[in-house]
């Protein structure tokens, strides 16, 4: 795998959707082969949710961007419950059903939203990351999909002016770059896997990972915090 670092200033719009399609593709016949009460596993990252939870919502929020139903409030945490709670009724299987074709169909809405929305797919892959860790899966945070949540992930933190980060990634050929500068701070240096460097922006657990990050704490770089 290989990503200039600097090609991630450009958007390619097509690329949330393909993050979500290429997760799609991994996460759903893994869904589908597992016991039921998989799904009632706790989810470490989302306290208090279960494995069909974190499904639910990801599988609300897909197909609320799908049909363009944002109305006020919408993606709050109460927003979040109501849209599980109104799932409480259906099987697992009929909430993998409707997650897979929001992963399928969402990506055409967030490419024409001019990358409003590029973080929310992030944001759903990330959720598959927190699922695979639940049912001890291999592959969290990482995958076919990572060089495109890399880019996402390098360009999202660039546009939100983000703290400085300068990565050395062993999944990488080339240095990447996160976050601005704003001229006074150096840029902080991270040296590791993908994988870990995304646990670190989503504010989940790294594990036993080994990795240097110097120049920068570790809670400064959490996007969703």
């Amino acid at each position: 795998m290989t990503t200039p670092a600097d090609v991630h200033d450009v958007r390619d719009p097509e690329q949330p959707g393909r993050l979500l399609t290429i997760e799609r593709d991994a996460l759903i016949p893994l869904l589908r082969g597992r016991a039921e009460e998989d799904f009632a596993r706790p989810v470490a990252a989302c306290p208090g949710w279960t494995v069909r939870d974190v499904l639910a919502h990801c599988s609300a929020v897909l197909a609320r961007v799908a049909e363009g139903r944002f109305e006020a409030g919408v993606f709050s945490p109460e927003s979040n419950d109501r849209d599980i709670a109104e799932r409480e009724g259906w099987s697992n299987a009929q909430v993998v059903e409707e997650l897979e074709r929001g992963l399928g169909e969402a990506g055409a809405v967030i490419a024409g939203a001019d990358g409003k929305l590029d973080g929310l797919a992030l944001g759903e892959w990330v959720h598959a990351g927190d699922v695979r860790e639940a049912l001890g899966e291999p592959g969290a945070y990482g995958g076919a999909g990572l060089p495109d949540a890399l880019a996402l992930l390098a360009r999202i933190t660039r546009e939100r002016g983000h703290v400085s980060l300068h990565a050395d990634l062993d999944d990488l050929d080339e240095p990447l770059r996160l976050g601005e500068s704003d001229g006074e701070r150096p840029p902080g240096r991270f040296i590791g896997d993908g994988p870990t460097l995304v646990r670190l922006y989503a504010g989940r657990p790294v594990g036993e990972a080994t990795y240097e990050l110097a120049g920068v704490e570790a809670k400064e770089l959490n996007i969703f915090g």
